[in-house]
């Protein structure tokens, strides 16, 4: 047994990594722990590390950083991946009062916690993990610890910004929901009737395209083609079926219309309208309740040669008499444009004949295994580019020096811009969403657990001794003064829903627990909708703006 005595008692990498697995277990299981409806959830495994950190285990330093920085690489990029797709749509109309106001409580928490650094009450290192901690911001934690990095700060720096962010966290999570509680009772708010408005609010304005039935009755359209009908270009509608004689065939643009012809069309509402109107009457029996030989069916653009191609160009569905009707992109069905171009994963809803449909099928790919394939290539390579665009030095008016993105901004500016791409010519963004939260977890788990264990020889002693205090506080303030503020404004200003200011409140601290306990008190899913508009701006702005903190007040700061 001595292998097995050498294993634990002596400093390897094998023992380091062995450390960090403890660590990521023991952490994951100490964060599923609820108390009053509230866990810690990922950040258990700092508490983990901390624990393990404590006892003074030796570990191999080396081992150490370089998985807390792949940790880091690792979290970000899949993250960026994760809020691409939304951050630009959240940042429009209805979003923007909500991310405006977000992004008010991000900034003056960093005027809070700047406030202390400004004034000596604590150094840069302790004040930025403070404000990662009592917003409950991972991301920001490695961001800013990975700016420390860049601005030459002293080895321990890492170590006493992770022990801010312990010390400041569970009244992170705790003064959320104090402050939502607070406007609830200073506002004497209705909150039933408060959620029904809110309800009724985020129901989509423009509603998934439907479906008519017209029977042609205007002896105008009589030996016309269908792609001539005045209006139906650029109106939205698709008009996929028509029967004539009791026979049902599939509706081309050159489809030569009579009277007593029946189409069906798919689109919104005011374009089927507006058809209905040049066609002649509604009619009164439904296509696609009777029988015959066309049908209609889901494709999935899965084949490289297909992306980025416009849809009106394919000549293989005219070639088999198939229609495309509706397209599904991330969640949201719509009737395409004439300039549509296909990505990868796109859902189109197509009308035609079966064997037609088939061959179709085999031109566009469908095949739902490759939705669920990961693309290492492409993974890689986006990493390979977000740790180069970290590395380009910018020059800001008002620094002494060039800064970077660094290994946290690099890949989150990247993974962003990759995600709406989603594909490049025959390379594939795009990463399945159980590998892409597999990846993410696993990156954020290893940091946080190195990070843990680097602080924990000192933790008990700072958080037992008057330092402790006075970061406990210092982090509570940076925590409750800019929720407070936004929350009662929002609402005495705006009248902003309470629903919604649930959502907000949890979202500018991107906490999923104070998200849940909204949820619980309103017995709605309307706080997770502007929890949803405000994450994704609310999460880039943590993490530079922990970064800001850095450059402009380290260098001040040591003289």
């Amino acid at each position: 047994m001595d292998w097995l005595n050498h294993l634990f008692t002596t400093e390897s990498v094998a023992r380091t990594v062995i450390l960090l697995g403890v660590a990521g277990a023991l952490g994951a299981a100490l964060g599923k722990i609820k108390v009053y409806g509230i866990s810690l959830g990922v950040a258990g495994v700092l508490f983990a590390g901390l624990l393990l950190g404590h006892f003074k285990l030796s570990f191999d330093h080396h081992v150490l950083e370089f998985v807390r920085e792949f940790g880091l690489i690792l979290f970000v990029y899949t993250l960026g991946l994760q809020i691409g797709p939304g951050f630009f749509a959240s940042l429009r109309s209805r979003g923007l009062t909500l991310n405006l106001f977000a992004a008010a409580i991000v900034f003056l928490g960093v005027l809070v916690a700047s406030g202390w650094i400004i004034l000596g009450r604590t150094d840069v290192a302790a004040g930025v993990g403070l404000l990662s901690g009592a917003t409950t911001n991972t991301p920001s934690l490695a961001a800013a610890q990975q700016a420390l990095v860049q601005v030459g700060a002293a080895d321990d720096a890492a170590v006493v910004q992770g022990l801010g962010y312990a010390i400041a966290y569970p009244f992170g999570i705790i003064g959320i929901i104090i402050t939502m509680i607070l406007v609830r009772t200073v506002f004497r708010i209705d909150v039933q009737k408060e959620v029904a408005a809110a309800e009724a609010a985020n129901r989509p304005s423009i509603p998934p395209p439907t479906t008519r039935n017209f029977e042609v009755r205007n002896p105008n359209l009589s030996g016309r083609t269908l792609g001539t009908v005045p209006g139906l270009e650029g109106s939205g509608v698709v008009v996929s079926r028509f029967s004539r004689g009791g026979a049902v065939a599939v509706a081309h643009p050159d489809t030569r219309l009579q009277l007593g012809d029946i189409l069906h069309a798919v689109g919104p509402e005011a374009g089927l309208e507006s058809l209905r109107v040049v066609i002649g009457s509604e009619a009164g029996v439904d296509l696609k309740t009777l029988p015959g030989t066309v049908t209609n069916r889901r494709l999935i653009v899965t084949k490289p040669a297909m992306f980025g191609k416009p849809l009106v160009e394919l000549t293989t569905f005219a070639q088999h008499h198939v229609v495309v009707t509706r397209v599904t992109r991330q969640g949201l069905e719509f009737t395409p444009a004439p300039g549509f171009r296909l990505q990868f994963g796109d859902i189109l809803m197509v009308v035609g004949e079966a064997p037609q449909i088939d061959a179709v099928a085999v031109v566009v790919g469908n095949s739902p295994k490759a939705l669920e394939t990961p693309q290492p290539l492409t993974f890689f390579l986006g990493i390979v580019l977000g740790v180069v665009v970290g590395s380009i030095p910018l020059f800001l008016p008002g620094l002494p020096a060039a800064v970077k993105l660094g290994l946290a901004g690099g890949p989150l500016v990247v993974a962003i811009l990759l995600s709406r791409l989603t594909t490049t010519g025959p390379l594939i963004w795009h990463i399945p969403h159980n590998a892409n939260h597999m990846l993410r977890e696993v990156g954020i788990t290893l940091f946080l657990a190195a990070v843990g264990i680097k602080s924990g020889e000192k933790f008990v002693e700072v958080l037992l001794g008057s330092e402790g205090l006075r970061w406990l506080v210092y982090g509570a303030l940076i925590t409750i003064v800019p929720l407070l503020i936004i929350g009662f404004v929002a609402r005495a200003w705006k009248k902003l829903n309470y629903a919604e200011l649930c959502g907000l409140l949890a979202g500018s601290m991107t906490d999923p627990p104070a998200l849940a306990f909204a949820q619980q008190t309103t017995a709605s899913d309307a706080p997770a909708v502007a929890y949803a508009t405000v994450y994704p701006l609310v999460m880039l702005l943590r993490v530079f703006t922990g970064q800001l903190v850095v450059f402009l007040l380290y260098k001040a700061a040591t003289g």
